[in-house]
């Protein structure tokens, strides 16, 4: 005979919501329900929705990745980071596209505990009201809105007071209650402002913010390299940042600004966009104009030029979120939230070298 929750509420002598208070990891529920309960599925054998590792362990092995799209080629790349090392330390992942909607990301928050042990939300673009309902829980927000020392204003940060690489700190993240793990966006904006200034590049302009969702790190960046950032256009993207608001952009900076000669670029893609659009308008890259992205797409390798970028490091980002995720999961973690500031990478190619780099 086939066993139900009611056969187990009524074995435990519970109404069957208690049963499935306890199947489903609800808090405010006394040990020794917990206790009969478990009992009595044991004893019955009662699994639910096939779910016997979620029974034994109090796990269901899932973690719930968030992502606004997977469209966007970084944000696949990063995807199948945390994938692959999901599968590496034997757990499951469910990859759940948000689309930037509060309710999405809300409902994914929401089944913590019942189907996912755990979730990985990426990107800088969640919705405000989002951060609320993040908690003391096994949440990682990967690449989150700016934290290092900065708000959301576009003054520039002290690279002196952003955490330590690859160390856990109690910072900003504790706003929002959730551990993070981001690339350190200071350093990026420093070795693009530093290899600029190398290369002899005075007249920068910006097409999109920087990756932090504010223009103040690179503005910052260039100054300290010796750049006036008073005379350095930055080019407002709408969304999508893709390979056509690059190309767009590029016919901005000339119209406005012809003397520019190097342009540095949100991502990969918009810088993908630039350079198409320079050839088009006959425009040598690095002699007239050098460009430069954010991401290291593969794409970039094989462009002509090839595509000096700043490599955020996916795998690595993967690897520390999922050390934050696990030592929540067992116990082992802090009650505030902590926040792993990792190295960024300058991949020198010959969109600022010339032909034959990299």
């Amino acid at each position: 005979m086939r066993v139900t929750m009611r056969d187990v509420a009524q074995h435990a002598g519970v109404s069957v919501k208690t049963v499935s208070r306890v199947v489903n990891r609800e808090p405010h529920t006394r040990p020794e329900v917990i206790r009969r309960v478990r009992a009595s599925i044991d004893e019955l054998g009662w699994v639910p929705n096939g779910s016997a590792r979620a029974l034994r362990t109090g796990r269901t092995g899932i973690v719930g990745i968030g992502v606004a799209e997977l469209r966007r080629p970084y944000l696949a790349g990063l995807v199948e980071a945390l994938v692959t090392e999901a599968d590496r330390r034997g757990m499951q992942a469910a990859v759940e596209p948000t689309h930037r909607q509060a309710e999405s990301v809300h409902r994914l928050l929401d089944a913590r505990g019942r189907v996912f042990d755990g979730v990985v939300l990426i990107g800088h673009d969640l919705p405000d009201s989002v951060s609320g309902a993040l908690g003391a829980w096994p949440i990682v927000v990967v690449q989150g809105a700016p934290s290092q020392s900065t708000s959301s204003s576009e003054s520039a940060p002290s690279s002196q007071s952003t955490p330590s690489h690859g160390q856990a700190s109690q910072s900003a993240a504790s706003q929002g209650g959730s551990d993070r793990v981001d690339e350190d966006v200071v350093e990026a904006a420093m070795l693009i402002a530093r290899h600029l200034a190398v290369m002899g590049r005075t007249r920068p302009a910006l097409i999109g913010s920087d990756r932090a969702g504010v223009s103040g790190f690179t503005l910052g960046a260039l100054a300290k390299a010796g750049i006036d950032p008073e005379s350095v256009p930055v080019v407002r993207l709408e969304s999508p940042a893709d390979r056509r608001a690059g190309a767009r952009a590029v016919g901005e900076v000339l119209a406005g600004c012809p003397e520019v000669d190097a342009l540095v670029c949100v991502n990969d893609e918009v810088a993908l966009g630039a350079l198409a659009a320079l050839a088009a308008h006959g425009i040598a890259v690095p002699d007239q104009v050098a460009v430069i992205g954010y991401d290291n797409l593969e794409d970039g390798w094989f462009s002509t030029p090839s595509l000096t970028t700043i490599d955020p490091g996916r795998e690595r980002i993967a690897r520390t979120a999922f050390d934050l995720l696990g030592s929540r999961l067992d116990g082992t973690a802090p009650e505030h939230a902590r926040e792993v500031v990792l190295p960024a990478r300058l991949i020198r190619r010959e969109s600022t070298l010339g032909s034959g780099a990299g």
